[in-house]
């Protein structure tokens, strides 16, 4: 997406600024004080801390990546962009994505968690099929979308989801059948069906942000409601599901991502993002320092994921090893909740400033390096 078409969309960037926040605190609490003061059992993580909003930053990340694309190939088109170009540079920018994910996950995870499947290599295997889904007729998208939700259950079935999660986390043996079922179905971020978010977000972005269309409006109103009608219906027929299609003890769960789970987070981001673009993007052209803060965060995501991973995981392996010749001896334990709160908010306000210095022309960011590599 173009800076200008970014900048006049303020809410995007409010929405992605906020799954910034959201997922820097839940991540240094999962991450130093998940299992703080727990003397024995599985990976808890911060879902112990009941008030902490676990599960809400990837699938706003995830359905923000298909609109923006969106957007960014409508503006393309009105440019009278060549469409071969078009595909080029998106398949670049998906190729870009997985290997620099594989690699994030060597760096910050170690090597023996390359193929983890998380979300960088979700979104360039997203960009990947985006490619093809922008010259297919919208009720076939729409379809491919419900197959992702509807088919995911079965499969984790099938691979036999919780002997990949028996320690609470994603565990898998470094073989070709394990690496593809992680990829499909077991892994962090799975294609089926983490897929269906940036699917869903490429499909309701004309309806959201094209032109004033009050039938375009309802119909994405209207189909947010009713996927969030859809997660509630799926939890109240839980009692009825086979056991055997069971995957998780819970209704609304992340890992794995419920039918619940999925259904409500796309329609909850349909009707947030109604919502932010009705009171904020017609009152966009003199936005405050916290819209010029939202928006640098938001053009720098790829950037600010990096480094909120590297400033507090690097850390935790360093001291760790230090401490007890464990690179892990810290992980969950290091600090209270409370410290790596605190910790996260420090962080955000470093980063909200370093954000704003790389919109400086020539400023390296990870940003920069893709459209470096993908864009002629």
């Amino acid at each position: 997406m173009t800076a200008r078409r970014t900048a006049r969309l303020v809410s995007i960037d409010v929405l992605r600024a906020v799954a910034i926040v959201l997922m820097t605190l839940v991540h240094f609490v999962e991450n130093l004080a998940g299992s703080y003061d727990i003397e024995s059992g599985p990976f808890i993580g911060a879902n112990r801390y009941w008030w902490m909003p676990t599960g809400f930053a990837a699938p706003l990340f995830t359905f923000l990546s298909g609109v923006s694309y969106r957007l960014w190939v409508d503006a393309q088109v009105a440019r009278a962009r060549d469409d071969e170009e078009i595909s080029k540079i998106t398949v670049r920018r998906g190729l870009f994505l997985i290997l620099f994910g594989l690699l994030f996950n060597v760096l910050v995870w170690m090597p023996e968690d390359i193929f983890n499947w998380d979300i960088l290599t979700l979104v360039g295997t997203a960009m990947l099929a985006l490619d093809v889904v922008r010259r297919t007729p919208p009720v076939v998208s729409a379809v491919a979308c419900g197959l992702l939700i509807a088919l995911a259950p079965t499969l984790r079935a099938v691979a036999d989801y919780r002997a990949f999660w028996q320690a609470g986390f994603y565990d898998y043996d470094f073989t070709f059948g394990d690496v593809l079922l992680g990829y499909l179905a077991t892994g962090y971020f799975p294609v089926f069906p983490w897929l269906a978010m940036p699917l869903a977000g490429f499909l309701a972005a004309p309806l959201i942000y094209g032109p004033r269309d009050d039938r375009g409006r309802a119909t994405a109103a209207a189909t947010g409601g009713l996927l969030v009608a859809a997660a509630v219906a799926v939890m109240a027929a839980r009692p009825f599901v086979p056991a055997r299609l069971v995957t998780h003890d819970r209704l609304w769960a992340m890992f794995p991502p419920t039918t619940a789970y999925v259904l409500g987070s796309i329609g909850g981001a349909i009707l947030l993002a109604l919502l932010l673009h009705r009171m904020l993007d017609a009152r966009s052209d003199r936005p405050g320092p916290l819209l010029h803060i939202a928006g640098a965060m938001s053009r720098h995501s790829l950037t600010l994921y990096i480094l909120h991973h590297v400033a507090h995981v690097w850390p935790l392996w360093l001291a760790g090893f230090v401490t007890a010749g464990d690179p892990d001896a810290l992980w969950q334990v290091a600090t209270p909740a409370s410290t790596a709160i605190a910790w996260a908010v420090a962080f955000l306000l470093l980063v909200a400033w370093l954000a704003a210095r790389m919109d400086r022309p020539g400023a390296p960011s990870a940003e920069s390096l893709l459209r470096w590599l993908c864009e002629p």
